[in-house]
């Protein structure tokens, strides 16, 4: 079934989102800074291409560093992607066709907000 579903989420509107998500880590990776924000951007990317069967955890060893990066990306970036998510999942729940991919925006929201110290990992069953 997950396959089925990235597929469909694939076509509609993965790709327009991990295009996205790749272009905003291409243009942080220019400049030094923004390096740190790139590689989350790129780990974003690839969720948001197959998200379903995935889900986010922390990362064990995350510290204050990335405590600070991510108070630095949501003031700059990441309410606005969240927002996103949430206006986009809520267009996708008012079909019945739609709530699954809905339901990968609404699961999208954490790591679009706080993407530092988080890792991308398989759901266990």
């Amino acid at each position: 079934m997950n396959v089925i579903l990235n597929i469909i989420w694939l076509v509609l509107s993965g790709i327009w989102l991990a295009i996205g998500y790749t272009f905003a880590g291409v243009v942080l990776c220019i400049t030094i800074i923004g390096i740190p924000w790139g590689i989350a951007s790129f780990r974003i990317a690839s969720y948001a291409l197959w998200p379903f069967g995935r889900t986010i955890e922390p990362h064990p060893t995350a510290g204050v560093p990335s405590m600070i990066g991510n108070v630095i990306w949501i003031l700059l970036a990441g309410w606005w992607l969240a927002l996103a998510h949430l206006v986009s999942g809520i267009a996708l729940c008012i079909t019945i066709i739609g709530i699954p991919l809905g339901l990968a925006n609404f699961k999208m929201v954490p790591i679009s907000l706080v993407p530092l110290g988080y890792r991308i990992v398989p759901v266990r069953r």
